[in-house]
């Protein structure tokens, strides 16, 4: 049954670490304008199934819909090995549930801003809304192939519940990143439907009254990640001071590093005027954010089932991928 399980949670790594790449390459198809290349046809490419003498933004586009498709069938896979494995009640089963929901929405997503035409060069307050909501459901997808994995590797809590004040700060933490995500898509639309030839104009943009709402919305996204930087920080602060579980203090220590270099990375975004390739790291780095954050409020927020009779003791002291 352990073999079972860790081969469960070697493929759960993996299965989280592929959808990483699919949404950074579904970043690039944004930012070079390659979302319209298989024209309004969904889920035929330009009408055929495999488009024919294609151009180079229809193979980035077809790219995507093909590695897209497979995520849903990684994602299949995994909730049934899930299910055959783990015990009814265990929160792998339910994670592993959500996170082939979000694939399905993220699913549908996708094909709206194809029927839509919210591709290409469309400035659309449609187009910014789906973009934002896109970028949230990848996250809550991330969220859970995560929790999928760092349970069957450090073990499954019987149950997840705030018990301290300063626990709050954990969830808190994670609804600031969401909204701090969220900006950020508007932020690399308004960069990729509006480049800038040099900071000053691109500022005077966003300064302007008769700019485009896209360039006009840019200068909250710094104030957010300020704001959510507070967040995490203190979250994060409290986690290394007062969490019981080693795993959680590094988990703490690491997503601190990270949120530092995130917002070095923005700085250097806005000074480069967001060439495609540090839009790609940025991104990256803010998944990267997101998913140890949601680990280690697993970890703080994790309780024993007591009413299974289990020991009140640290996630990280029992066998991992065991159930409560």
């Amino acid at each position: 049954m352990l073999l079972k399980q860790s081969r469960f949670s070697v493929y759960s790594w993996g299965v989280l670490a592929y959808n990483i790449a699919v949404i950074l390459w579904g970043a690039f198809v944004r930012a070079t304008g390659s979302g319209a290349g298989c024209g309004a046809h969904w889920p035929t490419c330009n009408g055929d199934i495999i488009p024919r003498a294609p151009q180079i933004e229809t193979i980035i586009e077809f790219v995507h819909r093909i590695s897209s498709g497979l995520t849903l069938l990684l994602v299949a896979i995994l909730v049934v090995w899930a299910w055959r494995i783990f015990s009814r009640g265990s929160l792998v089963r339910y994670a592993s549930g959500a996170a082939l929901f979000f694939v399905l929405v993220e699913a549908a997503l996708g094909a709206g801003l194809v029927l839509f035409g919210w591709t290409a060069d469309d400035d659309s307050v449609g187009r910014a809304i789906m973009m934002m909501v896109h970028l949230v459901n990848t996250f809550l997808l991330l969220g859970n192939l995560a929790l999928t994995a760092v349970w069957t590797t450090w073990g499954t809590p019987g149950r997840l519940r705030v018990r301290a004040r300063w626990e709050w700060l954990l969830p808190l933490s994670l609804a600031g990143i969401l909204v701090l995500g969220a900006s950020g898509a508007i932020t690399a639309l308004g960069d990729t439907l509006f480049p800038a030839e040099s900071l000053a104009e691109g500022m005077r943009a966003e300064f302007s009254g008769t700019a485009h709402f896209l360039l006009r919305l840019r200068v909250f996204h710094p104030l957010i990640a300020v704001l959510s930087g507070v967040l995490v920080y203190l979250a994060a602060k409290n986690s290394l001071s007062r969490a019981e579980n080693p795993v959680a203090q590094r988990a703490a220590g690491l997503v601190i590093g990270l949120f530092v270099l995130q917002l070095v990375l923005g700085g250097i975004n806005v000074i480069l005027l967001a060439p495609v390739w540090l839009q790609l790291v940025h991104l990256l780095v803010s998944n990267l954010i997101w998913i140890v954050q949601v680990a280690l409020t697993s970890f703080v927020i994790g309780r024993p089932n007591r009413a299974a009779g289990v020991a009140d003791h640290p996630i990280h002291e029992r066998v991992p991928g065991s159930t409560e």
